[in-house]
């Protein structure tokens, strides 16, 4: 598939696509005409990247553990160093830490409109 369809069907732009081959997150073959071609796995990779980005992952540390993705948005990492433990560990902290402090502000502002809609 080309890269309009593979924008359209993961939501990335073509832009946030070409960052991503870039950075070696994914790949395409090259059509004779130049354009990219993409495979059908790469719509399941482009949405395990987006998922792990908006977990706040950097694409430095993606970049590791996609090798070891070998089901569609299913992490297997059974070879990880030390280092990579401690990384990860560091990154599921930050996560827990956001996650905490996103749940405090949902619930103010849930609270907010409960009191604002019983006023009206």
């Amino acid at each position: 598939m080309r890269i309009g369809e593979l924008s359209e069907r993961t939501g990335a732009s073509r832009r946030l696509l070409r960052y991503y081959e870039e950075q070696g997150l994914i790949a395409a073959a090259r059509c004779a005409n130049g354009y990219r071609a993409y495979e059908e796995s790469t719509v399941d990779r482009v949405l395990q990247i987006r998922g792990l980005l908006d977990a706040g992952l950097p694409t430095r540390i993606i970049k590791q553990i996609l090798p070891c993705l070998s089901k569609p948005r299913t992490i297997h990492f059974e070879d990880a160093t030390p280092e990579m433990i401690a990384t990860l560990e560091q990154e599921l902290a930050g996560m827990s830490s956001r996650i905490a402090c996103l749940t405090r502000n949902r619930d103010a502002i849930a609270g907010y409109l409960a009191a604002v809609r019983v006023g009206r």
